[in-house]
């Protein structure tokens, strides 16, 4: 390390021990044992004090990144940054800890709260949707890598609720589109969905909206292919009823379109 990074790090690590040393009232030793630094930046952390719990667990993750608990002390810190709702910047010290500690026990946790990180900065479905993405991947390598773990099920869940807000998006997309009448516009994110989010609950609606553009567009032959499939695929769905009811009258007028441009 060149001279001046060394000496920017003493200050940066004296800074943080200044500021350390006058937690929530309660005065700290400057020349705490690495046990009693952690009990203390434990103790700070359930007692939601993040921010001076944050302090500790710097010290020891700059002072102690060989001990036995500085893969813990990272993991914290990245706690501490959650509570605040620091998102971004927890992210950040859980990747930390998964590229400077791989075999930590934290690991599986670290990687649970790197996708929650995302997850807590996914906007709503109209807005971009990169933090959604980004959730996505994380839990899907969590499931890969972690599952034995404990947290399987959260993961699951979280990552359903991911899904299902890029269905809606596409979804809500189809549907302003078959408001406004533009039915061939309506008809490509329907079957976006369909393709894309084909296990999301916005499949059932958008198989049978479908139906309803290729109606509105005059072609029968698609039209009844969409409520066929829609009364298969989903037949306990509220819309199945209006779908066979569709499927009925396609059929009853197919004889009759093709008996009136026969030859007398």
């Amino acid at each position: 390390m060149k001279p001046f990074a060394r000496l920017f790090v003493v200050f940066i690590l004296g800074v943080i021990l200044a500021a350390a040393s006058g937690c929530g009232g309660t005065k700290m030793r400057a020349n705490m044992t690495l046990e009693e630094r952690m009990a203390a930046a434990m103790e700070l952390y359930e007692k939601r004090d993040y921010l001076d719990a944050k302090n500790q667990f710097r010290v020891i993750t700059l002072s102690y990144s060989g001990s036995t608990v500085a893969d813990k002390a990272q993991f914290y810190l990245g706690e501490c940054h959650y509570g605040m709702k620091e998102y971004i910047l927890a992210a950040s010290e859980y990747e930390r800890l998964l590229k400077v500690y791989p075999n930590s026990e934290w690991v599986d946790d670290a990687k649970f709260k790197l996708g929650m990180s995302y997850f807590k900065l996914s906007p709503k479905y109209s807005l971009d949707q990169d933090y959604t993405h980004k959730a996505i991947r994380e839990f899907q390598e969590f499931l890969e890598e972690f599952h034995r773990s404990d947290l399987v099920k959260q993961v699951q869940e979280k990552l359903t609720e991911c899904r299902e807000k890029l269905a809606l998006k596409v979804y809500s997309s189809a549907e302003q589109y078959y408001k406004l009448g533009y039915y061939d516009a309506a008809a490509v994110y329907y079957n976006v969905v369909l393709d894309e989010h084909y296990d999301s609950k916005f499949s059932p609606m958008a198989q049978y909206y479908l139906g309803e553009c290729y109606r509105h567009m005059r072609k029968p032959v698609e039209a009844l292919e969409a409520f066929r499939k829609m009364a298969d695929k989903f037949p306990n769905h509220e819309l199945a009823g209006k779908a066979r009811q569709r499927i009925t009258q396609l059929e009853q007028a197919a004889p009759a379109a093709g008996a009136a441009g026969g030859k007398p």
